[in-house]
């Protein structure tokens, strides 16, 4: 964050980027906390529906405008398999949510850089070089420390975090193969209709009547949710991702803090230990993957 801003950006349009990102992570950081909230009383899937159909809003407006341009694609399939993936994410870290400590499911998902990193050879013929090897490497030890092995009960609730965290990396990479043919809009409109899907044939099987007052805040969970993806993507917009990424840890600072305020709930040593391992090395990796793609 030392380095000079492009000529291009003014101090002014950083400054206004960079509080856009730090009010999406607050406001993804609040949906978790209702999610974990509402989670105690209804099942992840019918929460993973309201977060899904009331997210989908936010694509809306430009579809009604502009829909056969901006959602023409070649890769359908890619976009079911994106979409597959994606709810395999959010079902795992809704149910991650519900079973372990907040902090603990957000410094876990910190790993997605180290997944997609290694995964970026495959799947995209990127080259790695030793050091961000090495930053991949320091960054699983991390993720050890706090998934702790053979910790008994913790053990299933911190494998589900990470599975949604393998998901989360594995659909990221399809989104990188997706831009470059399709538009933004796309890809959330076509993965906001297949995870609303997914999850509504669900729903006979699960369903819980809520009350109406509970019903309101299933439905601010995906407005919310809806609105920080949007405000996140024109903060993207205004500034580099060099920039504003190392801003998307403060949500660590959010996830302690309302996981003590509102479940009393203080992170373990492990975490301590685990956590700045994880977030070093995803910096390390973003501080490379700048140096090699301005």
């Amino acid at each position: 964050m030392s380095a000079p801003l492009s000529p291009s950006l003014s101090s002014s349009t950083a400054a206004r980027a960079i509080g856009l990102m730090m009010m999406a992570v607050f406001l993804f950081a609040v949906m978790d906390a209702m999610i974990k909230w509402q989670g105690a009383v209804y099942p992840v899937l019918q929460i993973v529906f309201f977060r899904s159909a009331f997210g989908l809003l936010i694509s809306i407006g430009p579809v009604l405008h502009d829909g056969r341009r901006l959602l023409a694609t070649r890769r359908p399939w890619l976009h079911l398999l994106r979409a597959l993936l994606g709810f395999g994410a959010l079902f795992c870290f809704f149910e991650a949510f519900v079973r372990m400590p907040f902090a603990d499911v957000y410094a876990i998902s910190f790993a997605s850089p180290l997944f997609i990193t290694a995964l970026s050879v495959p799947f995209l013929g990127e080259k790695v070089g030793w050091r961000r090897w090495t930053a991949v490497g320091v960054g699983l030890v991390g993720v050890l420390l706090m998934v702790r092995p053979g910790a008994g009960v913790f053990e299933v609730a911190a494998m589900i975090a990470l599975a949604g965290t393998l998901c989360y990396a594995v659909a990221m990479i399809l989104v990188r193969l997706l831009a470059r043919t399709d538009s933004n809009i796309a890809i959330v409109f076509y993965f906001g209709i297949m995870a609303t899907f997914l999850s509504g044939l669900t729903l006979p099987f699960v369903w819980v009547t809520p009350a109406w007052e509970d019903l309101l805040w299933l439905a601010l969970i995906g407005i919310i949710g809806g609105a920080a993806q949007l405000i996140l993507t024109q903060s993207f917009r205004m500034a580099p991702v060099s920039l504003l990424t190392p801003f998307e840890y403060v949500a660590m600072l959010w996830a302690v803090l309302f996981g003590w305020l509102f479940w009393r709930e203080l992170p373990d040593p492990y975490f301590y230990a685990g956590a700045p391992l994880v977030v070093a090395s995803g910096l390390y990796i973003l501080h490379r993957e700048t140096r090699h793609k301005p």
